[in-house]
């Protein structure tokens, strides 16, 4: 709902990827957490908070994603790293990388809307009016045939363009300076040459750079040297401060996902990949409908599991028994938490 106190709020709500739009959180019950089991994200020991973490680091021209994150997991000493969604060698931006245990959750950075800002080149002069217009169209669903050289196979899909802001034309009226937000898999190259058709003049994509990729932006970007660096400070001197900020939990990768908070007592059951019954659940993010996926969160805001609806999880306030959520991918080892329940063979 927009503030209708802000004569801005629609501009605002108009240029915010879908993660950006924050989710009223519902309690359903009071609960406690045991300071003896599990641990704040942003307390945890340097080791395991390398293994259960992610970077958001700012890629430069050159290298693909596949060697910047090889890079990042020689830097840092882990046996795994997952990039967030492949930047061309050209292009440069963020590139949110998961560590360690982390990659269990790779998929909810791939899968979250991105934005780019975007240089495209117009192959000759048209009227700027006309440039703005045919811009404003390429919003909501699109369809987009993959270029030639590209990862996937080549099939028309279905894209969603959630903004496309105009930012600058030069004097010359061919240059144009554009803000996109996109679902994941857009392809802006593409997106620039449909956009020439469509002027009648043909563009193509001259420079591109993401600026966002779900929860993350160039606030809290770092760079490879930066990060070397921080690595450095900690294993030669003990300081850990300036490691802590370039690393990040990767609950900080989540935070555009809903979620659904547990009680100590459910935890340990869903690590072994039961089911989320309704007496477990503390609070929730409004709006979770049956069959939507989101995440498993304990009290101290550690992530538990990925899971998916079985009921509208707004009805669970009113039930006391049933299946809320159903188990997707544990992410949490099992034994973090006391064990709350018994097994069959018990």
């Amino acid at each position: 709902m927009n503030d209708n106190n802000d004569p801005n709020s629609d501009t605002k709500l108009k240029f915010k990827l879908p993660s950006e739009i924050e989710r009223e959180l519902v309690h359903r019950s009071s609960a406690t957490t045991n300071p003896n089991y599990g641990c704040v994200p942003r307390e945890r020991s340097m080791r395991d908070y390398i293994e259960m973490g992610v970077v958001n680091l700012d890629k430069t021209r050159g290298p693909t994603s596949h060697e910047v994150a090889a890079w990042v997991k020689k830097i840092v000493e882990v046996d795994k790293a997952g990039h967030s969604g492949s930047l061309d060698p050209k292009v440069t931006g963020l590139l949110p990388i998961m560590l360690g245990k982390a990659t269990k959750a790779i998929s909810a950075l791939r899968l979250s809307g991105k934005e780019y800002v975007c240089l495209m080149h117009l192959h000759k002069k048209v009227p700027e009016a006309d440039i703005r217009r045919v811009c404003e169209e390429f919003t909501g669903p699109i369809y987009q045939m993959p270029p030639v050289k590209s990862a996937v196979r080549r099939a028309i899909r279905i894209r969603t363009i959630y903004y496309n802001e105009v930012l600058e034309i030069d004097d010359a009226g061919t240059s144009i300076l554009m803000r996109v937000g996109c679902e994941a898999g857009t392809y802006m190259r593409k997106l620039c040459h449909d956009i020439g058709l469509v002027l009648g003049c043909g563009a193509h994509m001259q420079e591109l750079r993401r600026t966002k990729t779900g929860p993350f932006t160039e606030e809290t970007a770092i760079s490879l040297h930066d990060l070397m660096d921080a690595y450095v400070f900690w294993k030669e001197d003990g300081d850990e401060s300036e490691l802590r900020r370039m690393i990040l939990p990767m609950e900080d990768g989540l935070k555009h996902i809903p979620k659904i908070v547990i009680r100590d007592s459910a935890v340990d059951a869903i690590c072994s990949g039961a089911m989320l019954a309704v007496p477990g659940v503390v609070s929730f993010n409004a709006g979770i409908k049956k069959g939507d996926y989101a995440y498993i969160f304990s009290q101290k805001g550690e992530a538990v599991a990925l899971c998916k609806a079985a009921i509208n999880i707004d009805e669970s306030l009113s039930k006391n028994t049933g299946i809320a959520a159903v188990t997707e991918r544990v992410i949490m080892d099992a034994g973090t938490y006391s064990r709350g329940w018994k097994s069959n063979k018990t």
